[in-house]
């Protein structure tokens, strides 16, 4: 498959995903992704493993950077509910080999100079960085030097791994199962629909 008929595939397995599975918080990383479809709808890092496994489906070779990340970031999405927020937040953002190049879901759409034309990402309302990445520049590194850079939430770049089960079999997940259950629920609860992972 050439490069430019894998990212084709890719934009459009991401479209699919954002149209078909509903944004909701969830915090367990390692949900299959066959759960997530069941479900019909799955945390933005859940999202972003549909789009890895689609990728690995269709002979795309995949890896993950691992970042972590304040969880002040989410702050603004659950402004009543920051105490339940970790302080951090281990964050899995997929690349994709493309044309002997490792892209990461950030440059999908294009480069992040092109994107941050298309605005910043709040991380509030109804948009996830799952959802963002179609239009705006999500920028971990300071690249832009524009609205974009959100590398001042950024605590450590833990490097990359062959897979997110890899990265979260190194780092954990961000809450051990005693504490993710009821966050989740709480957080459910609270009527939110968008995941704070994204």
């Amino acid at each position: 498959m050439s490069a430019d008929g894998a990212r084709t595939l890719l934009i459009t397995a991401h479209q699919l995903i954002a149209a078909r599975v509903r944004p909701v918080y969830a915090m367990n990383e390692r949900q299959p992704v066959s759960r997530t479809l069941l479900l019909g709808r799955g945390s933005c890092s859940q999202r972003m493993a549909l789009l890895e496994a689609v990728a690995r489906a269709c002979g795309i070779a995949t890896r993950v950077r691992g970042l972590l990340i304040d969880g002040r970031f989410w702050h603004p999405r659950f402004p009543r509910l920051r105490r339940l927020i970790p302080r951090k937040v281990v964050l899995a953002w997929p690349e994709f080999l493309l044309d002997g190049r490792w892209t990461p879901v950030s440059e999908l759409y294009g480069n992040l100079d092109t994107l941050r034309e298309g605005g910043r990402f709040t991380n509030t309302g109804g948009e996830t960085l799952f959802d963002a990445v179609a239009r705006t520049a999500v920028d971990w590194d300071g690249a832009t030097c524009s609205s974009c850079d959100l590398s001042r939430h950024v605590l450590a770049d833990l490097g990359y791994f062959d897979s997110r089960d890899a990265l979260f079999r190194t780092h954990g997940q961000t809450l051990c199962l005693p504490l993710r259950a009821p966050a989740e629920l709480i957080l459910r609860g609270s009527g939110q629909q968008v995941g704070a992972e994204g």
